[in-house]
């Protein structure tokens, strides 16, 4: 209690004032109240009466008490709210938009790599009930690294995505994503996200416990969940030519640049990590992709837990296409041919409505890809509409995509 009467906390001056302006209030609410009952009979009363209607004083007294109140506790909410935000917009705005975003739709995103993390980006314009649920087979790069030397699961498509759902995007993103120079292994390579997850992995001692005290030192909004806790390796029959090869690892499968006939994931019968299906359950949304087909969707439905979780949410289940195709994976995929690649993991049934982009534009060949031709779908309704980036035209718009998601639910 000592605390509370530090000197320079800024809080005793309010709390005085709220007195005060409270005290004005309740003589002039009391004063107003006896006068309406005849009860102004004092000598006091009778000499201000004969200056000024006595129930104009009692009203002074009103107003003056709100003006004081309200000043003290819109001061008192920026002194308690000030160590955890940097309020530059207007209070009550501020306040407007949080609770907005509180009680905003339930969502739960599965995929991983950069598709998951620019959905994310837009909807979190909306709603702060956000699950992204990211596949866990990553094995290259930073990722790779950080997997095979710590025994960890690869915290590459998670930095990605808590990134996506900080308060501070813009500089979180490049803080997350800065990667580390020079010659040698030691740190070259690795982004500082990776590391940071790393690190805090080391301090918690478990990969889940990371995430919760990521969620709390980087204040994001939503959660960012693994689909298992169970390391996996992606595997994959691969048509090259005319023969069918099997490849072993996530980074590998889309190096060959063959046709995919199957993924699969080693060891088979994991576990799916407990709070991803609590989500999945609970959604009122659940949105498949956007995002690597065969490498970041497919291996979280692979999991049976999570597949079964889909099938019984009473939420909608959309599917959303990726507006172009991916080197080596999807090459010359039209929208009904990543249904068709889909259903062989999961029940078209399961699946309420596809997203897919109606506006087809020639890509920059830095893209390596083709737009993904809009086609027919067999027995599920397709929702188009222009979803393209104007400066990346290979990926989605976020607000684009948000604005189409968020219309299924309304």
């Amino acid at each position: 209690m000592k605390n509370w009467l530090t000197i320079g906390i800024g809080v005793k001056r309010w709390i005085v004032a709220l007195v005060i302006g409270s005290a004005l209030f309740g003589v002039g609410f009391v004063g107003i109240l006896a006068w309406l009952l005849a009860l102004n009979s004092q000598s006091l009363a009778m000499i201000l009466e004969s200056l000024v209607p006595l129930w104009v004083v009692w009203l002074i007294f009103v107003v003056i008490g709100i003006v004081v109140g309200t000043i003290s506790v819109i001061n008192l909410i920026r002194v308690f709210l000030s160590p955890f935000s940097e309020l530059d917009s207007d209070l009550a705005v501020e306040l407007l938009n949080h609770r907005k975003k509180e009680v905003g739709p339930k969502i739960v995103a599965i995929g991983g790599g950069t598709g998951l993390s620019n959905l994310l980006r837009g909807l979190v314009r909306y709603t702060s009930n956000i699950t992204a649920i990211v596949t866990v087979g990553d094995d290259g790069g930073s990722s790779g690294r950080l997997r095979r030397d710590y025994g960890m699961l690869p915290p590459g498509d998670f930095r990605n995505n808590i990134a996506a759902l900080s308060r501070d995007e813009t500089l979180m993103t490049q803080l997350l994503q800065y990667r580390f120079g020079g010659a040698g292994e030691g740190l070259s390579g690795h982004a500082f996200g990776n590391l940071l997850i790393t690190a805090l992995v080391g301090l918690t001692g478990s990969f889940e416990d990371a995430l919760l005290a990521t969620k709390r030192v980087l204040s994001i909004r939503g959660q960012v969940l693994p689909s298992t806790l169970t390391p996996i390796t992606l595997t994959a029959d691969v048509q090259v030519d005319s023969k069918l090869k099997k490849v072993i690892g996530e980074s590998a499968i889309s190096d060959e640049n063959g046709i995919i006939r199957k993924i699969e994931i080693e060891p088979a019968n994991v576990r799916a990590y407990p709070a991803a299906i609590r989500a999945i359950l609970a959604a009122d949304l659940v949105i498949l992709g956007p995002g690597s087909l065969f490498t970041s969707i497919i291996p979280n439905l692979l999991i049976q837990d999570i597949s079964r979780a889909i099938e019984s949410t009473v939420g909608k289940v959309v599917y959303v296409c990726n507006v172009s195709s991916q080197a080596g994976e999807t090459d010359n995929y039209s929208v009904s041919d990543h249904v068709s690649r889909l259903s062989e993991y999961i029940s078209t049934t399961e699946i309420d409505i596809v997203i897919a982009n109606n506006r087809m534009i020639d890509l920059p060949e830095e893209s390596q890809s083709q737009p993904v031709r809009l086609d027919h779908v067999q027995g599920i309704t397709v929702k188009e509409a222009d979803l393209i980036d104007e400066e990346k035209p290979w990926r989605h718009d976020c607000h684009k995509l948000a604005t189409i998601l968020l219309s299924i639910l309304e």
